[in-house]
């Protein structure tokens, strides 16, 4: 005012000082940031049904896939119910208490490249659970929507897996107006077809492909021998070793992190069937092998154990990418028999390539 402002200019200047100092200044980002980790972690802690329900709603959101969600959730004790065409909402829901929590059961926008307007016609539809396929198109369902749900193994509660639903779609013939409800006459001459046996392996790519996540198996489990070949620790079992002692682990990539001020330090977390594992790797490392790096769906680090009191990480040496063993995962004599919709469903192709954060 000295300087010839009028006090009503200076009290304006000071309410916005006063409004910048709650949100401009470290303590206040601490408070918010705090406040915000207690409640979550108090929701987890004592609700991890519906906390991981309200996560996988929300998504896409935050650092982790919906299967690292479901793992953390089953591990926590709660069972997860799949993506069911007499069961499922389009929303993920909780349905009725199985030991200390709520089911979770799985919704149809889970499913990747389905709608909900049309997921809606099977839900309005459902005043008794359905029988057939021909019970789903009588809704108004396109073949195109059908192979989806047959594509993510929707049908189970009708008694067909995911081969013998898309054979049943792409095999029916459909009723005309006027015998709609009705089950379609069976060709005279059609003969029983036995479809070749689906591997849980292949449940499990197939699973990834159409919903990014798989309820049946983790796909590392399967790779496990050829693993235990090159002397491959799991994860769980990085706890029983020692500081400082040399390992190798493999696992599906989850997380680069580069952050800016780590001085071109660069984080990775990876996941096999049995947990995470988080590393370390120096400029110079990541540097050598960058193209490993960014391009591994499927990696194995080697390097130093380090630990601290509950911490551990692997201070990596050398990285080698594994991508091509999840050709495994499904037999060479069955690649010709895809279930699956999708253009590219080679295993080494439909699993998730990982998180890049600054």
């Amino acid at each position: 005012m000295e300087r010839g402002y009028t006090a009503d200019y200076a009290a304006r200047v000071f309410k916005q000082l006063e409004g910048f100092g709650s949100y401009g200044f470290p303590e206040s980002h601490a408070s918010s940031f705090a406040l915000l980790v207690y409640i979550s972690s108090w929701l987890k802690c004592f609700y991890p049904d519906v906390f991981a329900c309200a996560l996988l709603n929300s998504w896409p959101m935050g650092f982790y896939q919906p299967a690292q969600i479901i793992i953390d959730a089953r591990k926590h004790g709660v069972e997860v119910r799949p993506i069911d065409i007499n069961h499922s909402d389009w929303d993920n829901t909780l349905e009725e208490k199985a030991g200390k929590y709520c089911a979770l059961r799985l919704g149809f926008r889970q499913i990747k490249g389905i709608r909900e307007e049309d997921m809606q016609l099977v839900i309005n539809n459902r005043h008794q659970p359905y029988t057939s396929i021909n019970a789903l198109r009588d809704t108004g369902l396109s073949d195109k929507v059908l192979i989806k749900l047959a594509d993510a193994d929707a049908f189970r509660s009708i008694g067909l897996d995911r081969r013998q639903a898309l054979w049943e779609v792409s095999t029916k013939d459909n009723p005309i107006e006027l015998y709609k409800g009705h089950p379609a006459p069976a060709a005279a001459n059609e003969k029983q077809i036995e479809l070749p046996f689906m591997q849980l392996s292949e449940h499990v790519v197939e699973d990834y492909a159409t919903t990014g996540l798989s309820l049946k198996a983790h796909p590392v489990r399967f790779l496990r021998p050829q693993l235990d070949q090159l002397h491959v620790t799991t994860t769980a079992d990085l706890s029983r070793l020692r500081n400082g002692d040399r390992v190798k682990v493999a696992g599906l990539v989850l997380v680069r992190q580069h952050p800016g001020t780590a001085k071109g330090v660069l984080f990775m977390t990876i996941e096999d069937e049995t947990g995470n594992a988080n590393a370390v790797i120096w400029e110079s490392v990541s540097q050598q092998y960058r193209n490993e790096i960014l391009s591994s769906r499927l990696i194995l680090l080697e390097g130093k154990l380090q630990i601290e009191g509950l911490v551990i990480h692997i201070v990596v040496e050398k990285c080698h990418n594994l991508s091509r063993l999840l050709k495994r995962l499904t037999p060479s004599h069955n690649y010709g028999l895809s279930v699956s919709s999708h253009p590219d469903t080679t295993p080494q192709n439909i699993f998730f390539g990982g998180r890049n954060f600054k």
